[in-house]
């Protein structure tokens, strides 16, 4: 468990999340106007809470003890690194919450988890719209010049 001075604490998911974790996920897709079918919450879901942590995980940030925003995150191989990198998926703080050290606090969480688990790097994307959100990553991390592409 991670603290920091605002009484903001951070842990892994457990099965009485759900609830919260639905609420926290939905806003998030939201604020990336996307949703996805109720196939892919219990799926997810089910992948969060399995055995292997390197697998998928998500944590959970709270304030006095009510859940208040969430990351997942995951490792994979990199053809140019020996050690598996981790790929930080989501970040999602609740809007009451936000400038309260919640995106800084599940980010530094993932960046203890990488290297508890050695590996060398945690990368994300994010949208160019997502300006308060990107000065934060540009306080915590390196922007790079890579754009993404996808097949439509």
């Amino acid at each position: 468990m991670t603290q920091t001075p605002q009484t903001v604490s951070v842990r892994p998911l457990v099965a009485s999340d759900e609830s919260d974790w639905r609420r926290l996920w939905t806003a998030y897709l939201a604020f990336y106007d996307s949703s996805v079918p109720e196939e892919v919450y219990q799926s997810t879901f089910a992948r969060l809470l399995g055995d292997d942590p390197q697998d998928f995980t998500c944590l959970i940030a709270e304030v006095d003890g009510k859940p208040v925003g969430l990351t997942h995150y995951l490792f994979h191989r990199h053809a140019w690194k020996v050690e598996n990198v981790c790929y930080l998926q989501d970040l999602y703080a609740d809007p009451t919450v936000r400038g309260k050290g919640i995106g800084r606090a599940l980010i530094e969480a993932v960046y203890a988890a990488a290297d508890d688990a050695g590996s060398p790097t945690v990368y994300w994307l994010t949208q160019d719209f997502n300006a308060t959100a990107r000065q934060l990553y540009d306080r915590i991390a390196a922007k790079t010049p890579f754009i993404k592409y996808q097949r439509p």
